[in-house]
C-alpha cells in the first residue's frame, strides 16, 4: 500500500493528471481531499468555518484526510493517488507523518509549469455560479500564487520531486509519473514512522540550555510544532534514562549525569490522542561548544534553536507552553511540581 501525492498551485492540473495516472499505476486508485473539505461545509457549523481561511486550516479536515486515505487502502490496498495542494510546511508534516505512522509511505511530486501558464489559467477559471463567481474564483487562484512562490522557495522543492509540466500534457505528465515512481526516482519522503499510541502513553523530554540559559527547541518532521528533545519511554527503560537516550539520538549530545526531574504533567485524552503522563527533566547548561555542536538526524527533525521563554511562547502548543513554563519556575527553586493538563495541583 502506498500513496503517490500529486502536489502543485492551483491550476498546475493535478487532478487532470491523477486521472490519467490511475489508468497507468495498476491496482490504483483517486483520492480527492477536497470531497472531505466539501463535506464539512455541511457538517460544521457556519462560526467554525468562517474563523477558518481555507478548509485545510481546520483540524478535523487533516485529520479526516488521513483517516480516509488509511481506511482506503486497508479496503482496497494498491496505490491511492492523491490530487491535493499542500503549501504549509506544518500541514504536509500533520498529514505524511500520519500516514507515516500507520505504515504508509507517500511519494511526494510536485507539478510545477511556468508561472505565466499559471496565471493564464487563473484568469481563466470559472465558477458554477457566474459572473460573480467566475471573478470571485479568479481573484481566489491568483491570490494564492504568492504562498506558492513562498513555499517553492522555503521548503516545496526540497521536499517534493518537481516535474516541470510547461510543455506536457496531463497524460505525458502522468507517464512521466508513473515511470519516476515505478523506477524508484521518487523514493518515499524520508519521514520518521512513529506508530500511533493504542493507550496512554508515558514521555520523558529533557531541557538543554545555553550560556544565555536560553532553551533548545527541535523542530519535528513528523508532526506540526516546535518540541522538547526527548520520547516515548519504552517497555521497561527507566524515565531519565530514556530522556538521555532521546537526547542523544535527537541532537547528538550525550549528558555525562542523569538529568533532575522538574514537572509531571498529566496529559488529559484529546481524541485522536490518548494522553499519559509527561515528564521533563532539567539537562543542564551546555558550553558554547557543545551547543554549536548540535546534529540532528535528517529523517526525524529538520531545525533546532535556542529560545527565551517568550519565543517559545510563540512556537509551542500552550499546553506545552505551559508545561514549560512550569519546569523553569521549578528549575528557579530549586524543586519540582505535579501538574495537571499543564497547571500545577497541589
Amino acid at each position: 500500500m502506498t500513496v503517490v501525492w500529486i502536489n502543485g498551485a492551483f491550476g498546475a492540473g493535478k487532478t487532470t493528471t491523477a486521472r490519467e495516472l490511475i489508468e497507468l499505476i495498476p491496482n490504483s486508485t483517486l483520492f480527492d481531499p477536497e470531497v472531505i473539505g466539501g463535506a464539512l461545509t455541511h457538517l460544521l457549523p457556519p462560526k467554525c468555518l468562517a474563523e477558518a481561511g481555507d478548509f485545510q486550516d481546520l483540524p478535523i479536515w487533516r485529520r479526516l484526510v488521513v483517516d480516509t486515505a488509511a481506511a482506503m487502502l486497508a479496503e482496497l490496498g494498491g496505490t491511492l493517488v492523491v490530487p491535493m495542494t499542500l503549501l504549509r510546511q506544518e500541514h504536509r508534516d500533520e498529514i505524511f507523518g500520519g500516514l507515516a505512522a500507520r505504515r504508509i509511505p507517500v511519494h511526494h511530486l510536485l507539478l510545477a509549469p511556468a508561472e505565466t501558464i499559471l496565471r493564464e489559467r487563473a484568469a481563466g477559471r470559472e465558477a458554477p455560479d457566474p459572473p460573480d463567481g467566475d471573478i470571485r474564483m479568479r481573484r481566489w487562484s491568483h491570490d494564492r500564487i504568492e504562498p506558492y512562490r513562498a513555499a517553492l522557495a522555503s521548503w516545496l522543492t526540497a521536499d517534493a520531486h518537481l516535474v516541470d509540466t510547461s510543455s506536457l500534457t496531463p497524460y505525458e505528465t502522468a507517464v512521466r509519473i508513473a515511470e519516476a515512481v515505478g523506477s524508484g526516482a521518487v523514493p518515499a519522503c524520508d519521514i520518521v514512522q512513529t506508530p500511533e499510541p493504542t493507550a496512554e502513553t508515558l514521555a520523558a523530554g529533557v531541557l538543554l540550555f545555553d550560556e544565555q540559559d536560553r532553551v533548545l527547541l527541535v523542530d519535528p518532521t513528523y508532526k506540526p510544532g516546535w518540541e522538547f528533545p526527548g520520547g516515548v519511554v519504552e517497555r521497561g527503560e527507566a524515565p531519565a534514562r530514556a530522556g538521555m537516550r532521546e537526547v542523544a539520538e535527537e541532537t547528538g549530545i550525550r549528558l555525562r549525569e542523569v538529568p533532575r526531574l522538574l514537572v509531571v504533567d498529566w496529559e488529559r485524552p484529546a481524541p485522536p490522542g490518548f494522553g499519559g503522563l509527561r515528564l521533563l527533566f532539567d539537562g543542564g547548561r551546555l558550553e558554547s561548544a557543545e551547543a554549536e555542536g548540535v546534529l540532528l538526524p535528517g529523517p526525524e527533525l529538520r531545525a533546532w534553536r535556542f529560545v527565551t521563554e517568550q519565543e517559545a511562547a510563540a512556537m509551542l502548543p500552550p499546553v506545552r507552553y505551559e508545561r514549560l513554563r512550569w519546569a523553569l519556575r521549578a528549575r528557579e527553586r530549586g524543586t519540582a511540581l505535579y501538574l495537571e493538563a499543564g497547571v500545577p495541583v497541589g
